[in-house]
């Protein structure tokens, strides 16, 4: 006959103890802060500012709504810190990009890093284009665009100079060739072909070859009719 002290200790051995719940990792406060900087340019990107609200950030992150506002302040805190990082971002990869000294070398690299910046950050670069009541003129997609024109403006002063030209027009033909590096980029973010090579080939094919063909006095041909 089986002593049931001894069945009831066997029994007790081979009883496993149940797991303990899994403790989550606290984020220190800077962690904390990236980890809703990143949901927060996600839920713009998809969104928009108005759309977007703290309530969902704090959900994503899992957070109540006050650790939002300790570390942002509201949603206007948060957005402007997102599309800072993202205006930073953009102008350092053209700024760095651009070491070419002749023209058309110059527009490659800018048409190049705007659309790789686009495929690579998609999220960041609708963030930007995207229009918000609280943009200022020194921190959205216009600014970093007129960055980068007048960076191209000194290089295309200098060869308006040696070739004849006004190089007091450096600054308009500037502006013309990266709005239309720009704007092409907007309509590229949406269609995403033909691939981005191929995309500033034809940018700079536009560009250069208009260029070129430069007249020193141009006009207009309806005003020549008309004279």
């Amino acid at each position: 006959m089986t002593d049931p002290g001894k069945a009831g200790g066997a029994a007790r051995r081979r009883a496993v103890p149940a797991a303990k719940p899994a403790s989550r990792v606290r984020m220190s406060a800077a962690q904390r802060r990236e980890q809703l900087i990143s949901i927060a340019r996600q839920i713009f990107a998809e969104r928009g500012f108005d759309a977007t609200s703290i309530e969902e950030v704090a959900a994503r992150a899992k957070v109540s709504k006050p650790v939002v506002y300790e570390h942002f302040g509201g949603k206007e805190g948060l957005y402007a810190v997102v599309v800072d990082r993202e205006v930073r971002s953009l102008l350092e990869r053209i700024t760095t990009a651009l070491t070419a000294g002749h023209p058309r070398e110059l527009l490659e690299q800018a048409a190049s890093t705007l659309l790789t910046y686009i495929e690579e950050e998609t999220s960041g670069f609708r963030v930007l284009v995207r229009e918000s009541p609280l943009m200022s003129a020194t921190g959205n997609f216009s600014s970093v665009m007129n960055d980068v024109a007048h960076q191209v403006e000194h290089i295309l002063g200098a060869e308006f100079s040696s070739r004849g030209y006004d190089p007091k027009l450096a600054e308009l033909y500037s502006q013309a060739l990266v709005g239309m590096v720009a704007l092409t980029g907007r309509w590229w973010l949406e269609v995403r072909k033909p691939r981005k090579e191929t995309v500033a080939a034809h940018l700079v094919n536009l560009a250069w070859n208009g260029l070129s063909h430069l007249e020193a006095k141009p006009g207009l041909s309806t005003s020549r009719k008309l004279g």
